[in-house]
């Protein structure tokens, strides 16, 4: 009698193990102690197709620093960050490619109503703090005019560790480097998609940028793309 009880039990596991591997396995990044998570706000579902082909994007896309008083729409915030690191199938894959699937990097929003952080996950957005701050982290850009006056600003940031514990401290910030490249392009293409402009900037005093945004000490700022409507 051991013995058939030995194999219902066994059987009973194998057939749970198979059914967890039915489901959806998207891989989860713990978010820090430090995020506020007393108000989330789901993003509008992301579109798979859009106004323009790849083709007309890549040939489209310019730099724009120059934008008018426009608001970012929601569905325009939810297509950007959706394009940047946003989940594509149930592994947990996204937009961007990461070396080991590791997904390093974690993606705020300044805007004039406040500083937001995104959770891939969920696609939605996590209030940090309400509030304009955009002269504040113009100032942490070099005062550069671009981030003051645009409606949205990307700021994409890095946890190295998650990839260096794989890859080691030597090719580790390689790989990360490569990601913030391939995310970056994903959002300057989608912005060309909804008629949006955008440019990318590296020159910021990250320890600033740290302290505007109220950032964990291991998200470290590796890019800013203001986003919003060409004058």
């Amino acid at each position: 009698m051991w013995l058939i009880s030995f194999i219902r039990v066994f059987a009973l596991l194998i057939l749970t193990i198979g059914l967890a591997a039915c489901g959806t396995s998207i891989r989860r990044q713990p978010l820090p102690k430090e995020i506020n998570m007393a108000k989330i706000t789901p993003l509008p579902d992301p579109r798979t197709n859009g106004s323009y082909s790849l083709e007309e994007t890549l040939e489209r896309r310019r730099s724009v620093r120059s934008f008018t008083d426009e608001p970012i729409t929601q569905e325009e915030t939810s297509q950007l960050l959706w394009a940047a690191q946003g989940i594509t199938n149930r592994h947990g894959f996204r937009t961007a490619p990461s070396a080991g699937a590791l997904y390093p990097l974690e993606l705020y929003i300044v805007t004039p109503e406040g500083i937001f952080h995104y959770d891939p996950a969920d696609h939605a957005l996590i209030e940090l703090f309400m509030g304009d701050l955009r002269n504040d982290l113009s100032q942490a850009a070099l005062n550069q005019e671009a981030v003051l006056k645009a409606p949205l600003t990307l700021v994409i940031t890095a946890v190295y560790q998650r990839t260096e514990d794989k890859y080691g401290a030597l090719r580790g910030p390689r790989y990360v480097h490569m990601e913030v490249g391939h995310a970056a392009q994903n959002v300057l293409l989608q912005a060309v998609s909804l008629d949006l402009g955008a440019v990318p900037i590296g020159a910021f005093n990250d320890d600033q940028i740290q302290t505007v945004l109220g950032l964990p000490a291991d998200h470290e700022p590796v890019y800013l793309i203001p986003i919003g409507h060409p004058q």
